[in-house]
């Protein structure tokens, strides 16, 4: 009997709770909309509870309008954005966090607003192989908090998303070339195109983990490109791909593509004796 008085109070409470919350959003009490939905704020990052993260954001909305320009709206400015970004709403956090940086620049909150907006674009950065807009706007923006909290308390934090997101760019940029590569046979021994954007990649990514494997594509590429040529081209490209190999052997004198490389090479000496 008592457990079943105890859930029957429960319900009850809730009950009430839940149409007093409907009341207050038919309303036009902000200050009471304010206090509240500060509350459930407080209430949902407490409880890690998304359902009272909903419930104040539907307060938030009704009243920031009301209260920017004046001394409540700094903080609502900051309540209402986090909300956003507690909720994964990471478009909408990124947005509210720039207006509230703007609006408030002296703001205590300041840094963990810049944090926070650079986060939002991190959790927006899609697979590698799709458009990468959102990528390299976080980065931007997480380059643009070290820049301004060099001692910031996110500072570690926002080096390694940086850093793991220009490796999701680089990434891309190796794909492309290596589509260039798996290709070249059905354009007809065309690998021009890999070497290329194999070579523009190791140019631009100098510390790439994606470099050895770009330097022995090259390389391949180069190899196929030249045994696939008319005669009066051959040997200048087989060259070039002697060459290739030769860098390749340079930086990585015992690397993983040293077998198979070498056996093209034997290749490229050979046919380079009937020039």
């Amino acid at each position: 009997m008592m457990k079943k008085a105890i859930l029957l109070a429960a319900v009850l409470l809730l009950t009430v709770s839940c149409g007093e919350y409907q009341d207050l959003l038919k309303s036009e009490d902000s200050g009471k909309k304010y206090s509240y939905a500060e509350q459930l704020y407080n209430e949902a990052k407490e409880e890690d509870d998304k359902r009272k993260f909903r419930k104040a954001l539907r307060l938030f909305e009704q009243i920031v309008p009301e209260y920017r320009g004046k001394p409540q709206g700094e903080k609502l400015s900051y309540l209402f954005a986090d909300t956003y970004y507690q909720l994964g709403s990471y478009y909408l956090s990124s947005y509210e966090f720039e207006r509230f940086q703007q609006s408030y620049p002296n703001s205590e909150k300041i840094e963990e607003a810049a944090y926070k907006k650079a986060r939002s674009f991190y959790e927006l950065s899609p697979s590698y192989n799709l458009d990468q807009t959102d990528t390299r706007k976080a980065i931007t923006e997480l380059q643009a908090y070290l820049n301004a909290f060099p001692e910031g308390e996110h500072v570690e934090q926002a080096n390694d998303m940086a850093a793991e997101l220009r490796i999701k760019l680089e990434k891309k940029e190796y794909e492309i070339a290596k589509q260039y590569h798996l290709t070249g046979e059905a354009r007809g021994g065309n690998y021009q195109a890999a070497i290329t954007s194999f070579t523009n990649f190791l140019a631009n990514n100098p510390g790439s983990p994606f470099r050895e494997d770009a330097y022995y594509y090259r390389f391949d590429s180069a190899y196929r490109l030249a045994i696939n040529s008319f005669r009066d081209l051959m040997e200048e490209r087989l060259k070039e791909a002697l060459e290739y190999y030769q860098t390749y052997k340079k930086y990585y004198p015992e690397g993983k593509y040293i077998e198979p490389m070498e056996a093209a090479v034997e290749d490229i000496k050979s046919r380079l004796q009937n020039f």
